[in-house]
């Protein structure tokens, strides 16, 4: 009569040779993730669904990000403008949870806090493409118009900076006295004026330039200066004092 076989953890060593299970085969996205980090350690310029890749490994630790980032790029367009879509229309796009619309926001006000380091404690003046950059990462991707004052001290120093109005995706109401009453409030000599245009093209309208031309009018007498009005969007901004419109 044949002997059943052995199962007891000794039969192996009496010849029989060991049962190995297979090893598990690694995701193939685990060495592309290794080769991205390796990349961008080197100083490589990554394209911007490759770089938003980066961001979403840590929340999406056990899928391939690719096809996320690529979606998201698709949907909204550029790196930047990923991260300053509204969390619900992020999370629209397949992948997309809670999680990962947390990354994509701290991104969003890391970059924005790095913008104001660049602008704070110095002459505006004298430091005006940081104002700009500072501008651009604030508003240039916001879904509807905001209004923005910067106030500055005689020495053209940053003393706050505030949104003082947002609106529609075309229009933020504005009220000149209150503009200046704000600026008494915080003992500001001059101001800087940022709105941005949602539609990305940043030439001003009729409107922007009498609104501009009335909180001139009311700050003038007071010995307020407007330095200059900024409109920012996507395909870039504009200035009024460069565009000699005051």
């Amino acid at each position: 009569m044949a002997r059943p076989p052995r199962s007891d953890p000794g039969f192996a060593e009496m010849g029989a040779p060991a049962v190995v299970p297979p090893k598990a085969e690694e995701p193939h996205y685990h060495g592309h993730r290794d080769r991205l980090r390796a990349r961008f350690a080197q100083g490589d310029t990554l394209p911007d669904y490759e770089f938003l890749e980066l961001v979403l490994f840590r929340a999406i630790p056990r899928r391939d990000v690719k096809p996320i980032a690529k979606a998201l790029i698709a949907r909204f367009g550029s790196f930047a403008e990923v991260i300053s879509a509204p969390p619900e229309r992020l999370m629209e796009v397949d992948g997309i949870g809670p999680a990962v619309v947390t990354d994509l926001k701290i991104m969003e006000a890391a970059g924005r806090r790095l913008a104001r380091g660049a602008v704070v404690e110095r002459t505006l003046l004298s430091s005006w493409a940081a104002v700009i950059d500072y501008c651009r990462a604030a508003m240039a991707f916001a879904p509807r118009e905001e209004f923005r004052l910067l106030f500055l001290d005689k020495r053209n120093r940053l003393i706050a900076d505030e949104v003082q109005g947002r609106g529609t995706v075309d229009h933020t109401p504005v009220y000149p006295r209150e503009v200046v009453r704000r600026a008494l409030e915080l003992s500001a000599t001059a101001l800087i004026l940022v709105h941005n245009h949602p539609s990305g093209d940043p030439t001003p309208s009729q409107a922007d330039i009498k609104m501009t031309r009335d909180i001139v009018a009311v700050a003038g007498p007071l010995g307020i200066v407007v330095h200059d009005h900024i409109i920012v969007g996507r395909e870039g901004h504009a200035s009024f004092r460069g565009l000699k419109l005051i």
